[in-house]
């Protein structure tokens, strides 16, 4: 098994940036491919960002090329995601999760985070 804790979720303007994080403890010394997703009121929850164990590889949803980056820090058992150029429309919750390949983040991952409320106003 393995948990996950999403952290610095909040409230930001249009414009601004936030970072989350999601610390992994557990099974951690598999090698896991590690995603972000998200879900608005209303909405289904859809991916956003994915990268694999490396880091070499990574993929993004259409709404977050150019604004979001997601990264890792395998020695810290930590996965980020860097928010800049919020829009409102990014409202929504933030949630982690991790997944035993790669090839599976982006639809089917193993293990979910609770998420954390990321609010952008106007």
């Amino acid at each position: 098994q393995v948990q996950l804790v999403e952290s610095g979720g909040g409230l930001v303007q249009a414009g601004g940036s936030l970072r989350l994080s999601c610390a992994a403890s557990g099974r951690t010394g598999s090698s896991y491919a590690m995603g972000w997703f998200r879900q608005a009121p209303g909405k289904e929850r859809e991916f956003v960002a994915a990268i694999s164990w490396s880091g070499g590889n990574t993929y993004y949803a259409d709404s977050a090329k150019g604004r979001f980056t997601i990264s890792r820090d395998n020695a810290k058992n930590t996965v980020y995601l860097q928010m800049n150029s919020l829009k409102v429309e990014d409202t929504a919750v933030y949630y982690c999760a991790a997944a035993i390949r790669y090839s599976v983040v982006t639809n089917s991952p193993n293990y979910w985070g609770q998420g954390t409320q990321v609010t952008v106003s106007s």
